[in-house]
């Protein structure tokens, strides 16, 4: 079987490190270079101590052209993720991407991109499995109970509020559940911000502490009755299931995939 060749970018981040071990551990993959910041021309064992001879780069054309890969595993920012993935998309590289907080046209520009190069692209609020679950469950369970709020918790670290995640678990439940307004008709924050975020009627909520590293719970309210739906990450490996499945699905996928709940079966 032919290598999958990958180039990891963020590879000295929390994420970005786990993604290089996942990498590396893969019978069939292959680390061909990773993108950052500094340390052109270094390999990630001589600059990071790893157990990898992959070629660091700060350009990503010149990346791209001298090694070549299928794969695009980018971990980084929204802003530099998404030149990243316009830039994978138009080197014919695949890309397979986690950062969060990209807009609807982002989204839309990337999409119009698969379908005119006829390449997979997979964006991935979460790769958590769990998470994942999460919310399609929270979907199936919006059909039934019309009144809900999500509440996300991340570590103090995370620079959008509110989670991709939460924001994405919004749409997924808003697809099934009649649109309604939450609350009392004459409710006021006495405090600005107290009810949270609104999405189609929804309260999200963003809690951001040292300690927490990504955590929801989706709770649901009826006459005399609640129903809580929560999944929590406990350590950054628990996104690297979601990566690899990913990874396989990309290669094989000639489409844009904007959620791991759309390749789960």
């Amino acid at each position: 079987m032919k290598n999958t060749r990958i180039v990891v970018a963020g590879p000295r981040g929390r994420m970005g490190k786990e993604a290089v071990n996942l990498v590396l551990q893969t019978e069939n993959y292959e680390l061909v270079g990773v993108l950052d910041r500094k340390n052109e021309g270094k390999t990630l064992a001589e600059a990071e101590g790893m157990n990898s001879n992959a070629k660091i780069f700060t350009d990503i054309h010149e990346c791209f052209k001298s090694t070549k890969p299928d794969v695009l595993i980018d971990l980084t920012t929204p802003e530099v993720g998404m030149e990243h993935t316009v830039t994978a998309l138009e080197y014919g590289v695949r890309p397979v991407v986690g950062t969060t907080g990209f807009s609807k046209g982002d989204l839309a520009k990337l999409e119009d991109m698969c379908k005119q190069t006829g390449l997979g692209c997979i964006i991935a609020p979460n790769f958590a499995v769990g998470a994942v679950l999460m919310m399609k469950f929270s979907q199936m369970a919006a059909k039934y109970f019309n009144d809900v709020e999500i509440i996300e918790l991340h570590h103090d670290q995370k620079l959008d509020a509110p989670s991709g995640t939460a924001v994405k678990t919004a749409e997924m439940i808003a697809t099934v559940r009649e649109t309604k307004k939450q609350g009392h008709v004459d409710e006021k924050e006495t405090i600005q911000g107290a009810r949270g975020a609104e999405y189609d009627g929804m309260h999200i909520h963003s809690v951001r502490l040292p300690g927490l590293i990504a955590h929801q719970q989706v709770m649901f309210g009826s006459d005399g009755q609640t129903l809580s739906i929560r999944h929590d990450s406990y350590n950054r490996a628990s996104f690297m299931s979601g990566v690899k499945l990913a990874v396989d699905t990309v290669i094989e996928n000639n489409s844009f995939v904007y959620g791991l709940e759309n390749i789960i079966e």
